[in-house]
């Protein structure tokens, strides 16, 4: 089995995103106010709380980009907010041509939106399905892989659209940021969403960066007091941007490392491991039987989660033993007898194998 996992920052690197953090940081906010839970309400010409205001202008920093939101409702609202924006109800939208996230697939209901498919792995492909379809109003390409045999570069899908055809681009990022080099609007694209809870931050905050001109228009409607970010959870949007670099990159090591084991034949019932981007960065393990079920109920017994929670949330520690994504489930049913992924949160590799070993021994 083949997988074309997205690179990962090192951790030299993610040092020098936790460095640039904190000095974007001390450019918008006087040192005192940081330390403090922020403010609350909708201030009088803000329509939000001051410190909300600066947390956006410290991540629109960071990321070059013109502008950035908070919003209620997590990556899934900022991806909805950012469809808003960007189309208009009934508009038809590119996407790739794989099992769509299923809270996606309802936005575009919410929408009235028609969706075409194009294979982002094939350039040409998409080149001609753009070329041939007038009613194509934007484009919507996620970071990470819906599918196993996934191996596109978000630059370049961006890129082929773009130059295509002048629309909008919004990208899913969640599970990348943090962890690659650059998100998407880094890459070309008008509009990126994520998920803050997946980055260390508060429940429910999501984040839209990109283009003022479509922010704006968020702005515009995002007026009611109960849909501000508050003050307090800004700031801890901004913590929790501040400390995943480091966590998120000694992850990948550890990740790596693991693999490495299986592959040198450490735990003998492992068929194959790799590592692959399903959606957040994972190990895969594949076992020469159908015991991923039995593995996955038995790691809970040896101190594995069992399901995520924010998938790689501040609460997320211990590592997680779990099926196959949805998106590769609805490829291949089958997956699910046969493979598990395993996040490592933040344990260590010797952890994870012995959670293994433990599982097998109970299943065999």
């Amino acid at each position: 089995m083949k997988t074309s996992p997205l690179k990962s920052i090192n951790l030299p690197q993610a040092m020098e995103f936790q460095f640039r953090m904190i000095d974007e940081i001390t450019k918008v906010f006087n040192g005192a106010d940081f330390i403090t839970r922020g403010d609350l309400g909708v201030v009088s010409g803000l329509n939000k709380p001051q410190t909300t205001k600066q947390a956006e202008q410290v991540i629109a920093a960071f990321f070059s980009a013109e502008s950035a939101l908070l919003v209620r409702g997590a990556g899934t609202a900022a991806i909805r907010y950012a469809l808003f924006a960007s189309m208009k109800p009934g508009d038809t939208i590119l996407v790739h041509q794989a099992p769509v996230y299923p809270t996606t697939v309802t936005s575009f209901e919410m929408m009235g939106l028609k969706t075409i498919y194009a294979d982002f792995n094939n350039l040409d492909e998409t080149r001609q399905i753009l070329a041939s379809h007038s009613e194509i109003k934007a484009a919507l390409v996620q970071y990470t892989r819906q599918k196993i045999d996934d191996a596109y570069e978000m630059e370049t899908v961006i890129k082929t659209i773009k130059n295509q055809k002048d629309i909008p681009i919004i990208t899913d990022d969640n599970y990348a940021v943090m962890k690659v080099d650059k998100i998407g609007t880094q890459c070309g694209a008008d509009l990126s969403c994520f998920s803050t809870f997946k980055l260390l931050g508060p429940e429910g905050i999501g984040c839209v960066v990109g283009k003022k001109e479509y922010i704006n228009i968020l702005r515009k409607h995002h007026y009611s007091g109960g849909l501000q970010t508050q003050g307090h959870e800004a700031l801890d949007v901004l913590h929790g941007l501040i400390y995943a670099p480091v966590a998120l990159a000694i992850q990948a090591q550890v990740n790596d490392e693991v693999v490495a084991r299986l592959k040198a034949n450490e735990i003998p019932e492992v068929k194959w491991a790799g590592i692959a981007n399903a959606q957040s960065k994972v190990l895969l393990v594949e076992f020469h039987g159908a015991i991923a079920k039995e593995i996955c109920t038995n790691a809970v017994l040896f101190g594995a989660a069992p399901h995520p929670i924010g998938a790689e949330s501040k609460y997320e520690v211990v590592p997680m033993f779990y099926r196959v994504s949805g998106t590769f489930r609805a490829r291949d049913a089958t997956l699910e007898e046969r493979i598990i992924r395993i996040n490592p949160m933040r344990a260590g590799a010797d952890t994870i194998i012995r959670i293994l070993k433990e599982s097998i021994k109970r299943v065999t």
